[in-house]
C-alpha cells in the first residue's frame, strides 16, 4: 500500500476554533473513583491538525482522560472543553464533534463494510446522497472500497481496524481520540494506519493517540505527554522531552588516536564524560551532542585521525522507563 492521501476533508462543522487555540483542552482536572484518585489536577490541550500521543502504564489515568473527553465520565473538579465546547454545559456540541477510535473493535461483523459505514452515518444524522458520498471517500482512504460487500467477519484484523477508523470519521469531527488503533497487526498495517493518522491531523483534525507502541509514537507524535499516578509527568516534543529528561547521547568516534591527549581535546561540560578513550575509539557520554557536533569533530580531529562517527540518541522507551519505572502494572 501507498501513502495515504486524504480524499476527504474534515469540515469541523461543530468547531469554533482558530489555528492557534486548542480545540482538546483540559485545565486542572481530577477525577476520583470512591477514595481512589485516577487523575491529579491534569492539564493538557491538543490544537488543530496536532497529532499528541499519550503515553503511561497500565493504570495510569489513560483511559479515564479517554472517557472524560468523550463525556462517559464526569470530571470531579476541573474543565474540559472540545471544540470550544464545555463538555458538561454543552454536551451535544461537545460530543458531536469528536470520533473515536476504541481499542476493541465496535463493528458488526455480521454486515458488510459499506453496510456498517451506513448505520453508523445514520446514528449521527446522516444519509442520502451526502452519505454515500462520504462512505465512498472513506473506504477509499482506508483501502477498503474494493472489499466493501464481504462481511467484516472475513476481513482480516487490518482490514477490520481501518473501517473502525473509518467509523469515527463519517461526521467530520473537530477531535479525533484513538485508543491502541494498531494493537496485534503487523508492520504493514500498523505502517498504514499511520499514514491514516498523519492524513487526518493533515487535513485539520486534532488527534489524541494512545498506544504502548513508543515507534509510533516517535514517528508520527507532534508532541507526547506521559502520564503515571494521574499526573502529566513531562510534556513537549520528543527533544523537549528528551532535554527535561535529562537525556544524553553516546557519541562514539573511530580512527587513530593519540590516547595521551585524546580526552583532554574536548570541552565536556557538566554531568558529561569519556566513557572511553583508545588508540582506536573515543566514546562520550554527552548532552546535546547532535547541536555539537562541528565542534566535536574539531577536537576530536586534534587528538588525531577520525574515519567513522556514530550516535546514540536516548529513546523514548528509555525516557518512558526512566521517568514511571520498571515494575510490572496490573
Amino acid at each position: 500500500m501507498g501513502k495515504v492521501s486524504a480524499t476527504c476533508s474534515f469540515e469541523q462543522p461543530f468547531s469554533t476554533d482558530t489555528p492557534l487555540s486548542p480545540v482538546i483542552e483540559l485545565v486542572s482536572v481530577v477525577k476520583r473513583f470512591g477514595a481512589v484518585q485516577a487523575l491529579e489536577s491534569l492539564s493538557l490541550a491538543v490544537k488543530k491538525g496536532e497529532i499528541y500521543g499519550l503515553l503511561g502504564p497500565n493504570g495510569a489515568g489513560k483511559s479515564t482522560t479517554i472517557n472524560l473527553i468523550c463525556g462517559l465520565l464526569k470530571p470531579t473538579s476541573g474543565s474540559i472543553t472540545v471544540a470550544g465546547f464545555d463538555i458538561l454545559k454543552n454536551a451535544i456540541r461537545a460530543k458531536g464533534s469528536i470520533g473515536v477510535v476504541p481499542q476493541e473493535l465496535a463493528l458488526y461483523t455480521e454486515l458488510n463494510s459499506r453496510q456498517n459505514l451506513k448505520f453508523f452515518g445514520r446514528l449521527y444524522g446522516l444519509g442520502g446522497s451526502f452519505l454515500e458520498a462520504r462512505i465512498n471517500d472513506l473506504l477509499a482512504m482506508v483501502h477498503l472500497d474494493g472489499r466493501d460487500t464481504a462481511p467484516v467477519g472475513t476481513l482480516s484484523g487490518g482490514m477490520q481496524r481501518r473501517l473502525n477508523i473509518a467509523a469515527a470519521l463519517l461526521h467530520r469531527p473537530a477531535v479525533v481520540l484513538m485508543d491502541e488503533p494498531t494493537v496485534g497487526l503487523d508492520p504493514q498495517n500498523r505502517a498504514n494506519i499511520l499514514d491514516i493518522v498523519e492524513a487526518i491531523a493533515a487535513d485539520g483534525a486534532a488527534v489524541l493517540y494512545s498506544t504502548h507502541y513508543m515507534d509510533e509514537v516517535e514517528q508520527i507524535c507532534h508532541r507526547i505527554g506521559i502520564i503515571d499516578h494521574g499526573k502529566l509527568l513531562v510534556e513537549g516534543s520528543l527533544d523537549e522531552l528528551r532535554s527535561q529528561a535529562g537525556g544524553k547521547e553516546i557519541l562514539t568516534l573511530r580512527g587513530t588516536f593519540q590516547t595521551t591527549s585524546a580526552a583532554e581535546a574536548f570541552e565536556l561540560r557538566q554531568g558529561e564524560s569519556v566513557v572511553k578513550c583508545s588508540a582506536e575509539e573515543i566514546v562520550l557520554n554527552l548532552i546535546g551532542a547532535e547541536g555539537r557536533l562541528p565542534s566535536l569533530l574539531a577536537a576530536a580531529a586534534r587528538a588525531g585521525e577520525v574515519r567513522e562517527v556514530s550516535m546514540n540518541r536516548q529513546t523514548l522507551e528509555s525516557l518512558f522507563i526512566q521517568l514511571t519505572g520498571r515494575e510490572l502494572r496490573e
